[in-house]
Parts: structure tokens; C-alpha cells; sequence
């Protein structure tokens, strides 16, 4: 799959979701398999483009492969600065965010909440094309509620304003995530229009990964709530649906508990770093919980972990737990 002039290493990409895909959330997703990750979404506000949360959000590593940053707004001339800035600071891939349906956004007109007004969506993506050089790609969802679905309308205005890549999360901003995504409505718009199409939507293993893919005749998948708290979600697809020069899928071993361990640790560790001792615990915490649903669902530590307040002492407790795992074997493997 290629974006612009990127080749992707596979067809399974890393949604942008807010307060999760940081740096280091990214780096692990593209460590076991991810085709490409998005960072959180930046706001086009000016005001906000040098605080020290902007700054983390922007923070890039080599490790998490091509560098694509998503932009929310709904002033086009304030989107296309706001490209610029990011690209200036080594953007290699411009999305647009019109798919999310958080209140806070919507209420500035940003979001999912473009896609009442096409006029305006046809603006904005004009004025970001022409300000960047690099590849522009687009998120939305469905359509703003059941009784007006306008991906089909909002896919072809796309195209024709040069947007390489368009994700489409399969419900509208009404359905918030509740229901089941309309892969119908990402078919339709795959048989509408000629740019690569991303599916979005309730893709939580291998053969509803395969499902979609087959039945949307989508270019690619993009994994979001899937991810979290398992980034190996990505070797597991990309195993699966991806075969060799031979037509056999090839062979990789999910990973062992002993490893996904060893991974959760590094991973809370790197986030202590990233963010620092008295931020970083606090974000680990969320994270610890997802991984405890992989694990060990049932297990009291989860309140345990989140009781401390020391990232050492996070570190020591989750150490001592995992070796109590594995010693007796008490996890979901």
C-alpha cells in the first residue's frame, strides 16, 4: 500500500487517538508490525503550538517508522499554517481529523462536525493540499447522523482537492461507538472514488480483519481500540492476511506471555522517561489496566498499581506480579 510516495510495509495502520498514540505507543505498535502510526491530534490554534503538551505530542522516533502527524480545526487558512508548522517539524504525512466525536471538538466546529458542511470541508482540504508538499490523508466518519450519511459525497470532494488517503471509521458521529460499523457505507465509498481507502471500525481479530477487508474491497485497515493493550495485534493481522511470493501466509509465533511481559515493563518504563517520573506514573496506569485485560482480567493488582504514585515503585510492583504470573502460570494465554 503506498501513501503519496511512501510504500507502507504493510496494509494495517495505527489510528491517531488522543492521550494513547504518543511516542512511545507508536514506536511498540511499529515494532510488531504496524504499517504506519499517527500521532495524537494537534490542534491548528496557534496559541497552543509550543506548550510543553504540543511539544510531547510532536515528539518523533525514528522507531516508529514514517512520521505522520494528524491536524484538527475548522479555520482553512489556520489548518494550512498549522500543516506548515508540522511539516517544518518533520511531518511526513498530513491527516486531517474530521471524524472525531468528542463534544470539546465538535463544539468548535472541528471534527466530525465538518462533515455537515461540505462547502467548508471542500475549503479546508484545498487550503492544506496546496500549503504542504507532503501527502495529505483524511479521516471521517459515516456522515454527522443515520439520517444524513454523506461519506460517499465527502470521499469524491476528497479526491477531487488532492487528498492521497482517506480513512473512513464506519459510524457516524451520532453513533459515537455504539452499534455495529457500516461497512457497507466504506464499500460504497471504496466503489466511488479511486484513492486508497482505510476501514475503520470494530476490527478486533484476524478474521474480521479479513471480513472487511474482503467485503469493503478497502486498500487497508486501521486498528484503534484493538490496539490498546495489545500492540501485537498488528504481527497477528499482518500474519494473516499478508502471504508471501509463494501465496503461503507466513508463519510468525505470537508472542509468549514471558515476552508480552518483558514488552509491558519496557513500555511502562519508556513512558516514566518520556514523560517524566511525576506525569509518567500516571499515565502508565491506563495503560497497565489494558494490558491486565489481556492477561489477567480478574485480578485485584489492577487497583494495587493504580494506588501508587511512585514510578519506581510501579515498576518493582509489576515486575514482582509478572514473576508471579509466570511462575504459576495464571494468565489468559
Amino acid at each position: 500500500m503506498r501513501i503519496g510516495s511512501y510504500q507502507l510495509k504493510n496494509r494495517i495502520l495505527l489510528a491517531p487517538m488522543a492521550g494513547i498514540t504518543d511516542q512511545p505507543f507508536r514506536k511498540l505498535c511499529s515494532h510488531y508490525g504496524a504499517g504506519l502510526t499517527f500521532s495524537e491530534m494537534m490542534s491548528t490554534n496557534p496559541q497552543v503550538w509550543h506548550t510543553e503538551k504540543s511539544k510531547l505530542r510532536l515528539a518523533h522516533h525514528q522507531a516508529a517508522g514514517i512520521n505522520a502527524v494528524q491536524i484538527a480545526g475548522s479555520d482553512p487558512q489556520e489548518m494550512a499554517q498549522a500543516a506548515q508548522v508540522n511539516v517544518a517539524y518533520g511531518a511526513q504525512i498530513i491527516d486531517i481529523n474530521m471524524g472525531c466525536p468528542a463534544k470539546k471538538v465538535n463544539k468548535k466546529l472541528a471534527g466530525s462536525a465538518l462533515l455537515q458542511f461540505p462547502d467548508l470541508v471542500t475549503d479546508i482540504l484545498t487550503a492544506v493540499v496546496n500549503a504542504v508538499e507532503v501527502p495529505v490523508t483524511l479521516k471521517i466518519r459515516t456522515g454527522w447522523d443515520r439520517q444524513h450519511i454523506n461519506c460517499v459525497e465527502i470521499a469524491q470532494i476528497a479526491e477531487q482537492c488532492g487528498i492521497t488517503a482517506l480513512t473512513i471509521h464506519g459510524r457516524t458521529r451520532e453513533c459515537l461507538f455504539e452499534g455495529e460499523a457500516e461497512y457497507q457505507n466504506i464499500k460504497a465509498v471504496k466503489q466511488a472514488v479511486s484513492i486508497p481507502i482505510i476501514a475503520n471500525g470494530d476490527i478486533l481479530s484476524r478474521e474480521k480483519a479479513k471480513f472487511v477487508l474482503d467485503y469493503t474491497g478497502a486498500d487497508g485497515i486501521m486498528i484503534g481500540r484493538g490496539a490498546l493493550g495489545n500492540p501485537w495485534i498488528f504481527q497477528s493481522l499482518a500474519q494473516h492476511i499478508d502471504t508471501n511470493s509463494t501465496g503461503e501466509t507466513p508463519c510468525v509465533s505470537a508472542p509468549s506471555l514471558t515476552e508480552k511481559c518483558g514488552v509491558i515493563l519496557r513500555h511502562i518504563e519508556e513512558l516514566h522517561q518520556f514523560y517524566g517520573p511525576e506525569k509518567g506514573y500516571r499515565i502508565a496506569r491506563k495503560h497497565v489496566g489494558w494490558y491486565l485485560q489481556g492477561i489477567q482480567p480478574d485480578s485485584d493488582f489492577k487497583r494495587t498499581f493504580n494506588a501508587i504514585s511512585n514510578a519506581t515503585e510501579q515498576l518493582v510492583a509489576l515486575e514482582d506480579f509478572f514473576n508471579f504470573i509466570n511462575k504459576n502460570g495464571n494468565s489468559n494465554d
